[in-house]
């Protein structure tokens, strides 16, 4: 009877999926999806490969396929968004497969496509993602590490720095250009490259733009808003797989640069991958559609996104209680109160809440009194600096470390072993002894004890 305990290629692909620290949790709707992107063969072989990028050799063997078959597979799953091909500098490809959230889920809606239901898969993201909750409770009610974090409002430092220099600010004369003239706030108020959307677009090696994964499914339930649909974002290496088979336009610097610009006129909020270098992608989201920020709202006080190092700071004698700043809030972190006017009883002022605050400083563009000025956080948000760094502290919060260093599905690599070992090397002591824990690993323990 051995044979009624068989998993199915979905299963195994599952298993598969949750390896990694961004995983899927089991349901039939996640299987329905799975069976919507691919067939059960192909989930079966899928189900085989590495969770860290692999070359074509490597499922040869596992796949126990020729070279000529594997390359035709690879390229197969490629094409359809399934798998990410990425060429390197020494002419050679790597592959892998992305996480289904920001990954192939996305990129079966990143354009219109008839090689697949995307009407059915809609209703499937909607229900599995939105009404099961389970995979968005685990994916971003996290104990610290995010998968994404909120870019600051470009355009809204652009304001605050004009009128904190008096330049057709109401009610301010121009000053006289010195810094002593300029408000505290301005005066120490660091923005980072990182922090900037338009520092990733103008690093890039590609740049990628398709359709908005959220508002295109949206779309297919008949619940879409109007914000712009091809306004999201891919880079590097991901973005040339994208531009590559079709399911992202390519563009350069200039062009992606219009697109923030129209994305900062229509009050979208950057969401991106959660590091500082490399990033992958970044999404112009709106409140209504976008997950992740459906997310920062239902899981307010866990902060499900990385906040941006700033906060609005309300000048309530400036405020009017005019709601503009409330009614563009993408994750309702401002309010309306009484001003406790005694001569206008009934005038209102802007209140914020601080713990659910992104930081996104979208509200500072719309008020139309420089109300809202903005100001550093007193504590510093503490940003991964790369995927490798962001997958090692993900996987030592879920407890699956293991499966990151230790992959069984492929021969062991010293050269991957030495990038997140040298991760956990840099990591505090806390974070350090709770992966020895994880690994019991004699030979990490004497590699932390060394230090």
């Amino acid at each position: 009877m051995a044979h009624h305990n068989l998993k199915s290629g979905f299963d195994r692909l599952t298993d598969r999926i949750n390896l990694f620290p961004q995983g899927a949790p089991p349901s039939e709707l996640l299987q329905r999806i799975l069976g919507a992107l691919m067939n059960e063969r192909e989930a079966e072989l899928v189900s085989l490969l590495p969770v860290r990028p692999f070359q074509a050799s490597v499922a040869e063997r596992a796949w126990r396929k020729d070279t000529a078959e594997t390359n035709r597979i690879l390229n197969d799953l490629s094409s359809r968004a399934i798998l990410l091909d990425v060429e390197q500098p020494d002419g050679t490809t790597l592959y892998m497969l992305p996480p289904p959230m920001a990954g192939f889920f996305e990129f079966s809606l990143m354009r219109v496509r008839g090689d697949l239901d995307q009407k059915l898969l809609s209703e499937l993201y909607y229900q599995y993602l939105t009404v099961e909750e389970e995979f968005l409770t685990d994916l971003m009610a996290r104990p610290e590490t995010n998968v994404g974090r909120t870019f600051v409002n470009e355009a809204a430092l652009r304001i605050q720095e004009e009128k904190a220099l008096g330049d057709d600010s109401p009610g301010q004369g121009m000053n006289d250009g010195s810094t002593d003239a300029l408000p505290e706030i301005d005066r120490t108020m660091h923005v980072l490259d990182y922090e900037r959307a338009s520092h990733v677009i103008q690093s890039a090696s590609h740049i990628g733009i398709g359709m908005c994964y959220c508002r295109h499914k949206k779309q297919h339930l008949g619940a879409a808003c109007d914000a712009p649909m091809d306004i999201c974002m891919t880079f590097g290496g991901t973005a040339s797989s994208l531009i590559k088979h079709g399911h992202a336009r390519g563009v350069g610097e200039i062009e992606g640069m219009k697109l923030l610009e129209q994305a900062y006129e229509h009050n979208l909020v950057q969401f991106g991958e959660n590091v500082r270098n490399q990033v992958s992608f970044i999404c112009n989201c709106c409140g209504c559609c976008c997950e992740a920020l459906t997310a920062a709202r239902r899981f307010a006080f866990q902060n499900p996104i990385n906040t941006t190092n700033f906060l609005p700071d309300v000048q309530d004698e400036a405020c009017t209680g005019c709601g503009k700043c409330v009614a563009v809030c993408p994750v309702e972190a401002l309010g309306l109160v009484s001003a406790n006017d005694p001569v206008k009883p009934n005038r209102k002022k802007a209140r914020l809440d601080e713990r659910v605050c992104l930081g996104c400083a979208v509200c500072v563009r719309v008020c139309p009194t420089g109300a809202l000025k903005l100001k550093t956080r007193e504590k510093r948000v503490i940003t991964p600096v790369n995927s490798a760094h962001r997958a090692v502290l993900m996987a030592i919060e879920k407890g699956t470390l293991q499966h990151l260093v230790f992959d069984n599905q492929a021969h062991l690599s010293h050269r991957a072993m030495a990038t997140v070992l040298g991760v956990i090397l840099k990591l505090p002591p806390v974070k350090q002894i709770m992966a020895s824990k994880q690994m019991k690993s004699k030979y990490l323990d004497r590699l932390l004890a060394g230090l």
